[in-house]
C-alpha cells in the first residue's frame, strides 16, 4: 500500500490515532485526534508529542520510550487530572512502528477518552453499593458459582471466599425460605422462567437477614446452561415494612376499640368514603345516609357549623392552616354530639392536592368537661381578682405566675414589678428557711399544704406581717404543677400585739415601781416618823437645857432627812409622768461634751483620763434633762468608785444597730460583785461600797429615766477590774 493511501486512512480513521517518529514528533494523525485532544491547534505535524499534550497521564512518559525499544503497551482506562481541574479517564494502545527493513522508526499511538463510560460505571457501582445490590452467576456446564464483593458482604463471608453451589442454597433459612428458593430455581432451569422473591438468609455470622433474590437463565438448544442475577440486602426495608404492617394492624384494632372514624375524600372525583365507625359516630345507618349528599349533611348539622366546616376545608386546601376542627351533629333521637376532626392532604408530584384522609372522634364528654372546667376557672379567677386577701399562683421555682390586686397593694408593687421577682426576693431573711423547708416537703409529696406566719419586705422597706397558706396544685397525672398562695396581712394585729406587750411591760414596770415606792414610803417614812416621835417624847420629859438643845439639833437633822426622802420620792414619781410628750431630738455627742465640761474641775482633781469614741452627729429621740442626768450620774460614779491603786480611766463608745443606739460607759474602778448584788443593783437606796457619799438613789433614777425614754440599761462588772454600763436608746423613733 502506497504512502498516500496510508496517510488517507489515518486522516479519515474513526478513532484518535497518530504516528510519531523516533523523537516522538507527529508524522501523521487522524482528524478525530486533532478535534478530541488538540482543539486549539490546526496542524501539529512535526511538533513534539509532550509539548502539544502536556497534561496526559504521567505513565505515558515511560510508555513511549519503552515502545521505541520494542515493548508495546495497552491500558483500559487511566485516571488523570485535566487542564480544567476535572478528572478524566484515558484508554491507550502504543505499538512500535517498523520500516520495510523491520527496524523501529517510530510509534503508532491510539487514544480514547473513556471518561463518560467510566463515570457511568462508577455511578452504577456506587448505586449498587448504596442499594446493597450484589451479583451472582452459576455456570451449569462447570457448576462454578461466582459472587460479587457486595454479595459476599451481604452473606458476611470474607472477600476471598470461594462459594460452592450447594453452600449457596444452604444460606437460606431452613423451612419456607429454603424451600421457596429451591422451587423457583428448579422451575427456572426447567422452563426458563425468571424469579424475583424476598426471603430470609442466615449469614455466616448467624444473623438472619431479609434479601431480594432475582434470577434469570440462559438457554442453549432448549437447555439451561447459565443462571445469573442480583442479590439485594433489604433487611432494614423489610423489617420496617413488617413493623408498619404490625402498627397498621394495631391501629385498626385501636380505631375500632376507641370508635375513631376514618374517612377519605378524593378531590379528583369528589367522592367521600366512610368506614363503619363514621356512621356510628353520626348515629346514622349506612343505607340511609350518604356522605356525598349535601341534604343528608344539612339534616344533621346546624348552618353555622356547616359554614365553619367549609371554611376549614378551604383553608386547609389552600395551605393556610392545618385541617383541625370540631363541630356538632344532631342524632336522629335528638342527642347533640361534638365531633373532633383532623385530616392530612396528599399531593401529586406537582404539589396539587389530590386526596384528603382524616379521622373523626366523639369529643362530647371532653367538650362538656372543658366547658365545666372553663366555668370553674372563670369563677376561680373572678374570686382570685376580687378577693380581699392577697392571692398568687406560684411556680415550683418560686416565681410568681399570677398575682391579684390586693397582694400588690399590700406589698407596694405593681403587678409588672412583682411578676419580675420571686417570693424568696421579698421574704424576710429570718423566715425564708422555715418557708422553704415546708415548701420542699410539699414538692416531695410529704404534705399537700402548709400554713405559717411569716414576714414580707414591703417595696418601701418596712416589714409586712402575714399568715401564708400554701396549697399544691397537681395536673391530671398527679405531678406537681404550681402552688396557690393566700397571704393574709396581719401587720396591724402584730403591731397591736407588740404595743399591748409594750404597755403590759410598762404597766408591770409601773406596778413594780409603785410597789417599790410603797415599800420605800412604808419603810422610810415609818422610820422617820418613829425617830421624830421618840425625839418629841424625849423633848417633853427633858429638863436639862443642854439635853434639850441636843434633842432640838437631832430633831432638825431628822426633819432634813425626812425632807430629803420626800424630795427623792417626788423625783421618782415625776420621772415617767408625761415623758413621751417631752421627747425631742437629742445630740448625744454635744450632751456628753457639756457634762464633761461641767465636771472638768473634778476630772483635774482626780486626775481622770476620759476617752470618747462617738460620732458627732449621733442623735436619738429623748428628754434632754434625762440624758444629761444619766451621763452626769454615770461619769461621777466612775470617779466616785475609782480604785485607790490606779488613776481613773473612763471610756465612752457607741454602736449603732437597726433598732438601737448603744452607748458604753466603761471604768477601771472598784467593780461590783454581781453574783451578790446583781438583782438589786438598780434598786432604790442600794449601795455596794462604803463610800460616805453613796445614797443608793443614782442608779435607780438612771434606770427609770432611760426606761421613760423607751430604752434600757445593762451592766457588766468584775471586782477590782471595773464596770461597764450599756445604754440602749430606741433609734426607730427618730423622725
Amino acid at each position: 500500500m502506497d504512502a498516500l493511501t496510508v496517510d488517507s486512512l489515518i486522516k479519515d480513521s474513526p478513532v484518535a490515532i497518530a504516528l510519531l517518529d523516533e523523537d516522538c514528533r507527529f508524522q501523521n494523525y487522524s482528524t478525530v485526534w486533532l478535534h478530541q485532544f488538540c482543539p486549539d491547534h490546526t496542524d501539529i505535524e512535526g511538533k513534539f508529542f509532550f509539548d502539544i499534550m502536556p497534561n496526559l497521564p504521567l505513565d505515558l512518559n515511560d510508555v513511549l520510550p519503552l515502545a521505541l525499544e520494542g515493548q508495546s503497551s495497552e491500558h483500559t482506562g487511566k485516571k488523570f487530572l485535566s487542564d480544567n481541574g476535572a478528572f478524566k479517564w484515558l484508554k491507550w494502545k502504543v505499538n512500535p512502528k517498523k520500516n520495510s527493513a523491520g527496524e523501529i522508526d517510530g510509534l503508532i499511538v491510539v487514544l480514547e477518552d473513556v471518561t463518560e463510560q467510566r463515570k457511568k460505571e462508577v455511578i452504577h457501582q456506587r448505586a449498587l453499593e448504596v442499594a446493597r445490590i450484589g451479583g451472582w452467576e452459576i455456570d451449569l456446564l462447570t457448576n462454578d458459582l461466582f459472587w460479587t464483593d457486595i454479595t459476599k458482604e451481604i452473606h458476611e463471608v470474607p472477600l476471598d471466599y470461594v462459594p460452592k453451589l450447594e453452600e449457596g442454597i444452604n444460606f437460606y433459612k431452613e423451612g419456607r425460605h429454603r424451600n421457596t428458593i429451591n422451587k423457583v430455581v428448579d422451575r427456572a432451569i426447567t422452563t426458563g422462567t425468571p424469579w424475583d422473591v424476598k426471603l430470609v438468609i442466615v449469614t455466616a455470622k448467624g444473623r438472619e437477614k431479609w434479601v431480594r433474590a432475582m434470577g434469570d437463565v440462559e438457554m442453549r438448544d432448549g437447555k439451561c446452561v447459565r443462571i445469573f442475577g442480583t442479590f439485594q440486602d433489604i433487611d432494614d426495608e423489610k423489617k420496617m415494612e413488617l413493623k408498619l404492617n404490625e402498627v397498621s394492624n394495631r391501629l385498626a384494632i385501636a380505631t375500632t376499640g376507641s370508635k375513631i372514624g376514618i374517612w377519605e375524600y378524593d378531590l379528583t372525583t369528589e367522592n367521600i368514603v366512610w368506614d363503619d365507625n363514621m356512621y356510628a359516630l353520626y348515629g346514622v345507618k349506612r343505607k340511609k345516609f350518604n356522605p356525598n349528599n349535601t341534604e343528608d349533611w344539612t339534616s344533621i348539622m346546624t348552618p353555622e357549623d356547616m359554614e365553619a366546616l367549609s371554611k376549614t376545608h378551604a383553608a386547609a386546601l389552600e395551605g393556610e392552616k392545618d385541617y383541625n376542627t370540631k363541630f356538632r351533629v344532631r342524632w336522629p333521637d335528638g342527642q347533640v354530639k361534638h365531633i373532633g376532626a383532623r385530616a392530612v392532604i396528599l399531593k401529586n408530584s406537582k404539589g396539587k392536592p389530590i386526596k384528603m384522609i382524616g379521622t373523626n372522634l366523639d369529643i362530647t364528654e371532653l367538650t362538656q368537661t372543658q366547658m365545666m372546667l372553663e366555668k370553674s376557672e372563670e369563677s376561680f379567677h373572678e374570686a382570685f381578682e376580687r378577693s380581699n386577701t392577697g392571692m398568687a399562683l406560684v411556680g415550683i421555682e418560686g416565681n410568681w405566675i399570677r398575682v391579684n390586686k390586693r397582694l400588690c397593694e399590700k406589698l407596694g408593687y405593681s403587678q409588672e414589678e412583682l411578676l419580675k421577682t420571686t417570693f424568696q426576693d421579698i421574704t424576710h431573711v429570718d423566715d425564708l428557711d422555715k418557708d422553704l423547708q415546708l415548701l420542699y416537703e410539699v414538692i416531695d409529696g410529704k404534705r399537700d399544704s402548709y400554713r405559717i406566719e411569716k414576714r414580707y419586705l414591703h417595696k418601701k422597706g418596712h416589714t409586712v406581717y402575714a399568715i401564708l397558706t400554701v396549697t399544691a396544685v397537681r395536673n391530671i397525672d398527679g405531678d406537681l404543677s404550681h402552688f396557690v398562695s393566700q397571704i393574709m396581712d396581719i401587720t396591724h394585729r402584730i403591731r397591736a400585739e407588740k404595743e399591748l406587750t409594750r404597755l403590759l411591760e410598762v404597766t408591770k414596770n409601773q406596778n413594780d415601781s409603785l410597789l417599790n415606792f410603797a415599800h420605800i414610803v412604808s419603810h422610810n417614812l415609818r422610820s422617820h416618823a418613829t425617830n421624830l416621835s421618840m425625839l418629841t417624847g424625849f423633848l417633853a420629859g427633858e429638863k436639862d437645857e443642854a439635853e434639850v438643845t441636843e434633842i432640838h439639833s437631832m430633831l432638825k437633822d431628822a426633819s432634813e432627812s425626812l425632807n430629803e426622802t420626800v424630795i427623792h420620792l417626788n423625783d421618782v414619781v415625776q420621772l415617767k409622768v408625761g415623758a413621751s410628750e417631752k421627747m425631742v431630738l437629742v445630740n448625744l455627742y454635744d450632751t456628753l461634751f457639756t457634762v464633761k465640761k461641767n465636771l472638768s474641775v473634778l476630772f483635774q482633781e482626780k486626775d481622770v483620763t476620759c476617752q470618747v469614741d462617738m460620732p458627732k452627729n449621733l442623735n436619738i429621740m429623748g428628754i434632754p434633762a434625762y440624758v444629761d442626768s444619766i451621763f452626769l450620774n454615770l461619769l461621777t460614779n466612775g470617779i466616785k468608785y475609782s480604785s485607790p491603786d490606779r488613776a481613773p480611766l473612763l471610756k465612752i463608745s457607741s454602736e449603732i444597730t437597726d433598732k438601737n443606739v448603744i452607748l458604753s460607759f466603761e471604768d477601771n474602778g472598784l467593780g461590783i460583785n454581781l453574783k451578790r448584788h446583781g438583782k438589786k443593783i438598780f434598786g432604790m437606796y442600794k449601795t455596794f461600797h462604803r463610800n460616805k457619799d453613796a445614797k443608793g438613789i443614782g442608779l435607780f433614777i438612771t434606770k427609770n429615766q432611760i426606761e421613760a425614754m423607751n430604752g434600757h440599761i445593762e451592766v457588766e462588772s468584775e471586782v477590782n477590774k471595773g464596770t461597764t454600763f450599756k445604754l440602749y436608746f430606741d433609734r426607730t423613733q427618730i423622725k
